[in-house]
């Protein structure tokens, strides 16, 4: 995999005006190496969601530049997906990951095959979402989302409604699809434990407006990369709240 970055953020901000103008992301740079798996976890409010937006080319920033593939971003952002986690009830896997994909029926259906099998969901292509377990559905909505071909997947706390030992499956897949497929992968969750194991690099935000505090290797000897991505984020959770955090 190339060490290059394909996605580059450079001293971006996003100040909203109203009535009360509000600074959601001050002075933010950011790489995410091409075919990276990179996780970012922060406290609450502290504009994880205004970022993701702003690489999609939902919103443009206030300041600084983002660079896709060397190209300025646009509006929408071409080869970034949004992983969409609702799935059409009416449709079976199958059918959901078929939506949307270009070429003839017979084309589509293949290839829609052929990512349910990248995720793991070969044998499930005929269930409806209602007959899949919350983790499977999660596959399902991976697979759709590898559909589009993007240049850059950005999850949005993908695990967030499922179990403890769910969350821990359906992490290792997404792993072991993104060894295959070779994606460049922003990940954001609240799970410091989660972010560790499935992120090779955790880029940790400050309270807000948002910046990006540290990127730690997740690599690092066992145990010391979650402490310190612990210790990092417990104290931008207690800057957020007002108070100092106990050594």
């Amino acid at each position: 995999m190339s060490q290059g970055p394909h996605l580059s953020i450079r001293n971006v901000s996003k100040t909203f005006h109203g009535d009360e103008p509000f600074t959601a992301l001050s002075g933010l740079d950011l790489d995410v190496r091409a075919g990276e798996l990179l996780a970012l976890v922060g406290p609450s409010g502290c504009g994880k969601s205004t970022l993701f937006a702003l690489i999609a080319g939902l919103t443009v920033p206030t300041g600084g530049e983002i660079r896709i593939g060397g190209a300025p971003a646009s509006a929408p952002a071409r080869g970034v997906a949004v992983q969409q986690y609702t799935l059409f009830p009416w449709r079976t896997a199958l059918g959901n990951v078929e939506f949307g994909l270009e070429g003839g029926p017979g084309d589509r259906r293949e290839r829609a095959r052929e990512l349910l099998s990248i995720v793991g969901m070969s044998g499930y292509e005929e269930c409806y979402p209602h007959e899949l377990s919350g983790g499977r559905r999660e596959l399902v909505a991976l697979a759709r989302s590898l559909a589009f071909e993007p240049g850059v997947l950005l999850l949005d706390e993908p695990f967030a409604g499922l179990g403890r030992g769910t969350r821990e499956w359906v992490g290792d897949e997404l792993v072991r699809v993104w060894e295959r497929t070779g994606k460049t992968v922003l990940l954001v969750t609240h799970d410091v434990e989660e972010a560790v194991r499935v992120g090779r690099r955790v880029a940790v935000m400050t309270s807000g407006p948002g910046r990006i505090r540290e990127v730690v290797d997740a690599g690092s000897p066992a145990g010391s990369a979650r402490r310190h991505v612990g210790r990092l984020l417990r104290e931008e959770i207690a800057v957020a709240r007002g108070r100092k955090v106990a050594a």
